[in-house]
């Protein structure tokens, strides 16, 4: 079993009922703002433009990030409106979980003709 397949699950039949109501095409602003709607309507936890603090030798940086969502308190989940994801967008949904110490993240895609989603994980053994 997959950590937090449950909650990953329910975020992505969320991300799924947006995209089948307003398709492609929109920027990531109004699918962020309609997926917090859906995350509402399914009860699903979250935290809207989480800010994530990065460290370096115990030292808190200055440059603040921020991702989409994070849901459950665990899950990061990271939007896109791209025509097809690529390493860089992988690696923005890493370096997240590095900077927060949580072990999963979703990157989705709303950009395509259909919806795109990897799961993405610290964890060598999933």
């Amino acid at each position: 079993m997959l950590l937090y397949e449950e909650e990953t699950g329910k975020i992505i039949k969320a991300c799924m009922n947006v995209f089948n109501e307003l398709g492609n095409g929109f920027l990531e602003a109004v699918y962020q703002e309609a997926l917090a709607i859906e995350f509402e309507y399914m009860n699903i936890p979250f935290v809207r433009e989480a800010k994530i603090e990065i460290q370096y030798k115990g030292r808190k940086l200055e440059r603040e990030y921020f991702a989409d969502f994070i849901c459950y308190d665990d899950v990061i989940v990271e939007l896109k409106c791209v025509s097809k994801l690529v390493n860089v967008h992988k690696a923005q949904v890493i370096n997240y979980l590095h900077g927060t110490k949580k072990a999963v993240g979703l990157l989705v895609n709303f950009g395509a003709s259909s919806l795109k989603w990897e799961r993405l994980t610290l964890l060598k053994n999933e």
